[in-house]
């Protein structure tokens, strides 16, 4: 009797463990670790689908599971940095642990992993964009001309436009994408705002932070960018409302702007059919503070 009561509980601290597990998202990564002996697969499809059977195992135990993004050439670093032999089984446990405090990763709740994969990458590129934006804010330093701390200045100045942009914008849920020429690359980043039943904004906080950043990065190195905000209702059209950077301010784009903003695709250049049912439209009014350069560093 008293041995089935241990199993029993051994079972039920099993379901109460949460768990993490390192993906593999794509095939190059999947080669890489093809190099050491202890990795037991050699087909990247079948590794996935081994995965993916596995979460639905652990799920249907009551477990829960985190899936982190696992990069080999960090693993390796990983490795070196803590004396660790590459090639055993105990030294990856060791590097996706510490992916769960630290890496990009999801929850599994259920989906399938070919939704999964994405969504990891595209949550690894959001760390990785607010990472390099928080960075290059930091560097910044202090205003020549009257020592104020350049970075946290337009990170307020970016805080408050948001705050602004939500307020002014019209009842229902609302999608924004904030764009900023950097170097190397364009940096974009993107927040759902939606209305709950009572009609309060609801924000995801990190997606709220990053966002702040990229914006802020934008006012404060006068880079080329824009806003864009698309906000949706219940019996009512889409509308698309467009902002370029200017100053440490926004200036309203003409709805043919707008138009021209949303229906070009950005890597090609090409226009893109408009979709039937959405009005492309100058946006609200963010009054003086929101247009006007306050402060040129």
């Amino acid at each position: 009797m008293a041995h089935t009561d241990h199993q029993t509980m051994r079972r039920v601290l099993r379901r109460e463990i949460a768990g993490t597990i390192g993906l593999l998202t794509d095939e190059q990564d999947f080669r890489a670790m093809r190099r050491y002996r202890t990795f037991a697969f050699d087909d990247h499809t079948a590794y996935l689908q081994q995965v993916e059977a596995l979460l639905k195992t652990l799920a249907s135990q009551g477990s829960h599971t985190t899936v982190a993004l696992f990069d080999p050439e960090e693993y390796a670093e990983f490795c070196v940095d803590h004396g660790l032999d590459p090639d055993m089984p105990s030294s990856r446990s060791r590097f996706t642990a510490e992916l769960a405090t630290q890496g990009p990763t999801l929850p599994y709740e259920g989906q399938p992993v070919a939704e999964l994969v994405p969504a990891l990458v595209d949550e690894a590129v959001r760390q990785a964009t607010w990472e390099y934006a928080s960075t290059l804010l930091a560097r910044l330093g202090p205003c020549a001309s009257c020592g104020q701390d350049i970075g946290r200045a337009a990170f307020a100045r970016a805080s408050d436009l948001l705050v602004r942009i939500l307020d002014t914008a019209p009842p229902g849920n609302r999608h924004l994408v904030c764009s900023v020429t950097s170097t190397p690359e364009t940096l974009v980043a993107v927040l759902h705002a939606d209305e709950d039943e009572g009609g309060a904004t609801q924000l995801d906080e990190a997606e709220a932070l990053e966002f702040s950043t990229v914006l802020a990065l934008g006012i404060a190195t006068r880079s080329p960018g824009g806003l864009v905000m698309r906000t949706s209702a219940p019996a009512a059209p889409d509308r698309v409302y467009g902002w370029r950077l200017r100053g440490d301010g926004l200036e309203p784009l003409t709805a043919g702007e707008v138009f021209d903003a949303y229906c070009t695709d950005v890597e090609s250049g090409d226009l893109i059919s408009p979709e039937s049912g959405v009005d492309y439209s100058v946006p609200p009014d963010l009054g003086e503070e929101g247009l006007a350069p306050r402060h040129r560093h």
